[in-house]
């Protein structure tokens, strides 16, 4: 098995990245992963308590259940991954069966930045692109998908977003073995990316 860890700042094209690599090599060689499914369950907490938590820090995601849950797929176990609602910023009851497929892709902001996470990963990937596309995919995605208000994703992304890139995820693409500028756009990186897996499907079970 390969897990496959595709990092990047809010925006810059991580999900693109994943479903490209997740089209070319097939429903049943890849399971895509996305951290965001790991935010901590502050349901405990009134509506307006949730809203206001920094959820672009490295410690707002349950990173020992992600752990956790990779070491099952690497096991060949299924899992139950848990299922986040950004609209009430709470985790809902239901979960998600994941089976343990050769190739696992896990795509997350902070992905590269725990290191039990890193550990776990045989390919690191950040995805570079440039602050202003990653802004203003911000601003649509959380108005479109999220229910946000305009007011709400300028002061989250004053407040919490750019700090909390320029301070943790940024740094972590040095932990990168491949950078992919531009995301989705950048169709040589990807075909790079997938060859090296399509490789590693062929190469006889040993």
């Amino acid at each position: 098995m390969l897990i496959v860890g595709i990092a990047g700042g809010t925006g810059s094209g991580k999900t693109t990245v994943a479903r490209a690599v997740f089209d070319a090599i097939g429903v049943e060689y890849v399971t895509l992963i996305s951290q965001d499914a790991y935010y901590k369950n502050h349901a405990f907490l009134s509506f307006e308590d949730r809203a206001h938590l920094n959820y672009d820090h490295p410690e707002s995601f349950d990173n020992d259940l992600l752990v956790a849950q990779l070491a099952q797929l690497r096991a060949g176990q299924a899992i139950e991954m848990p299922v986040y609602d950004f609209t009430t910023h709470s985790r809902r009851p239901e979960t998600i069966h994941v089976p343990a497929k050769p190739v696992i892709v896990l795509e997350g902001i902070h992905v590269l930045v725990d290191a039990s996470i890193r550990d776990m990963l045989d390919i690191k990937v950040f995805v570079d692109t440039d602050p202003d596309v990653r802004v203003l995919r911000r601003v649509v995605r959380d108005i479109q998908e999220r229910g946000r208000t305009i007011e709400s994703v300028y002061d989250q992304y004053l407040n919490t977003v750019k700090p909390m890139h320029d301070a943790f995820i940024e740094p972590s693409k040095r932990y990168a073995d491949l950078i992919i500028p531009e995301g989705g756009e950048n169709k040589i990186a990807i075909s790079l990316l997938t060859t090296r897996l399509s490789s590693f499907l062929a190469e006889p079970i040993r």
